[in-house]
């Protein structure tokens, strides 16, 4: 083995026991050649013939322990690339850094979501820490869970490559923070008031206490075992957080910590109507990111009110606070990301399901055909900022293009409406041979020419009439009327003439795509294209889709991008 050919080899066991360590051992060739023609863009066209070794090492690495695939993924410069592109992470040193993905499983994940979830796996496995998962799902009223949200985001995770080490339900914990109540109605850090809601807003507002406020640690902890025993019913009594009255953000100001649901009438999938007081969010979520011990919590701008209001729990406890990374709201051009807005439009009709292709959800984005490592490079790209930011689908499709285009195959579908044309100087039957992929020259692909007969794209034929077109792999001709004139076969010539794909009259594989817009594309398609079922294929001269299904002997695709 030459130098030149070893060092290459050494580099796709590298890749492949990285992307081993990201998908549970297992190396995923597809993700692997992405990765090398990315590092090493120069191979490009020689990926066919890297295939089988590629292919061999994949096995290989596949087949080792989880330590011997750290080793040859490279350890620390493994890590640095994996976050590639992500400043350092303030205070963190390796080892000893835990982040957690928190989602509410009351909906499914879009691209938004995944932010939080890929920049904190990112920075775990770049300081060689803790990643956890844990589901916030302590609203039984408002914020539904539903046990396939559970199913369904840890697919979507696993779909990104993000592995977790530990895994956690907060409706299972609720005990936990129960007892915490406790220590701190003993330290005076909180308070169980039964006033109405429009009345404590007004004591807030006003920056005056509630009278509750000040009541003994006796007559507290009574009202606690009150909330507990259903002597409270639902909306009489609420556990409050002291804090400063003054403080300029009246959101601040005694915080909620848990209050009464009743679980006769919104029970929990998990737990059902075990409990009757539930946590809010910001009890839940302080106590746990002490107990498991985060380090460094990422999330959205739009917790910054929260991390002010845990602030005062932890200072109350004595605890140290993690560090909290803020970054700004991401938006889609013309993609709706709120959870909301999705379920109503699910709803009312607007929307399919959670994998329309009009959606940015990871359902739907996994339904088109864009990989999981161009999301990965699109949020890494983005960073931590503060600022929100705007991007379009294409910023997206257009990291994945890049990705596929050198493992997508190519095939000829002649969309509606078309035109037959008669080929004039024609002898058939006649099989024509045609590359797979430009850059793999020994795949191929045949198409029989059983009649001289072809379909092509109406807007193909009325843009050459009485013009010499070529008809890809087959020759040179002159449109005229309903015929085409054989010229010849020279390519020099054809070099400044429009290259028009076509198929065989006789053609009778149909294909239909939804389009990017929810519409069906309908026409007939190259045979051969069904053995591309889950797969991205480009359809020349067209767009690069998804190849979905066969049904009944139809093609379903979905588009992908152009």
């Amino acid at each position: 083995m030459s130098a030149s050919t070893d060092e290459l080899k050494q580099l796709i066991i590298r890749l492949a026991a990285q992307n081993a360590i990201k998908h549970g051992g297992k190396a995923d060739q597809v993700s692997v050649i992405g990765k090398l023609v990315a590092e090493r863009p120069d191979l490009r066209p020689k990926v066919k013939d890297l295939l089988p070794l590629i292919r061999e090492v994949c096995d290989y690495v596949s087949g080792l322990s989880p330590e011997e695939q750290k080793a040859l993924a490279g350890g620390e410069k493994e890590k640095k690339e994996e976050a590639s592109g992500l400043p350092p992470l303030v205070g963190a040193t390796p080892g000893n850094v835990v982040t957690r993905f928190a989602p509410n499983p009351n909906s499914v994940l879009h691209l938004g979501s995944s932010r939080a979830a890929i920049l904190s796996h990112e920075y775990a496995r770049m300081y060689r820490g803790k990643f956890i998962l844990r589901f916030e799902d302590t609203d039984p009223r408002l914020k539904r869970s539903d046990l396939k949200y559970y199913s369904y985001i840890k697919e979507d995770l696993r779909w990104l490559g993000i592995t977790w080490d530990e895994e956690y339900f907060q409706s299972q914990r609720l005990e936990i923070y129960y007892d915490y109540v406790e220590r701190a109605i003993k330290l005076g850090a909180v308070y169980i008031t039964e006033c109405k809601r429009d009345q404590f807003k007004e004591y807030v507002m006003s920056s005056r206490p509630c009278p509750d406020r000040e009541l003994p640690v006796e007559e507290q902890l009574r009202r606690w075992e009150k909330m507990l025993d259903g002597t409270y019913k639902e909306g009489e009594a609420v556990v409050r957080v002291k804090t400063d009255l003054n403080h300029p953000n009246p959101a601040v100001r005694d915080w909620p910590a848990l209050r009464i649901i009743d679980t006769n009438r919104y029970s929990h999938p998990i737990v059902g109507n075990k409990y009757r007081v539930w946590p809010l969010y910001n009890w839940a979520s302080a106590i746990d990111d002490h107990l498991m011990g985060i380090t460094h919590i990422i999330r959205g701008q739009e917790h910054y009110v929260n991390m002010i209001r845990q602030k005062y729990l932890y200072a109350a406890f004595g605890w140290k606070y993690p560090y909290a990374i803020h970054y700004g709201r991401l938006m889609i051009q013309d993609k709706p990301l709120s959870k909301s807005e999705i379920e109503r439009g699910i709803k009312m009709g607007l929307y399919t399901g959670y994998d329309d292709v009009r959606l940015a959800t990871l359902q739907a984005l996994r339904r088109r055909g864009v990989l999981p490592e161009a999301i990965k490079q699109l949020i890494i790209s983005m960073g931590i900022n503060t600022n929100d930011a705007i991007i379009s689908m294409e910023n997206l499709l257009a990291l994945n293009r890049k990705l596929i285009d050198p493992i997508a195959n190519r095939y000829f579908a002649v969309l509606e409406p078309s035109v037959r044309l008669s080929l004039k100087n024609v002898e058939v039957p006649l099989t024509v041979k045609l590359y797979k992929h430009p850059n793999r020259r020994d795949e191929l692909r045949l198409i029989t020419l059983k009649s001289p007969c072809v379909l092509i794209e109406r807007s193909d034929y009325e843009t050459n009439v009485g013009k010499e077109i070529r008809l890809m792999g087959l020759g040179n001709f002159i449109v005229s009327g309903e015929t085409a004139q054989f010229v010849d076969n020279d390519l020099a010539r054809a070099k400044g003439m429009p290259h028009i794909h076509w198929l065989p009259c006789e053609t009778r594989s149909r294909i239909e795509v939804i389009d990017d817009t929810g519409n069906v594309i309908r026409g007939f398609v190259e045979e051969g294209i069904e053995n591309e079922v889950g797969r991205v294929v480009q359809l020349e001269r067209r767009f690069f889709c998804r190849i979905e299904a066969i049904e009944d002997g139809l093609v379903k695709a979905v588009y992908t991008s152009k």
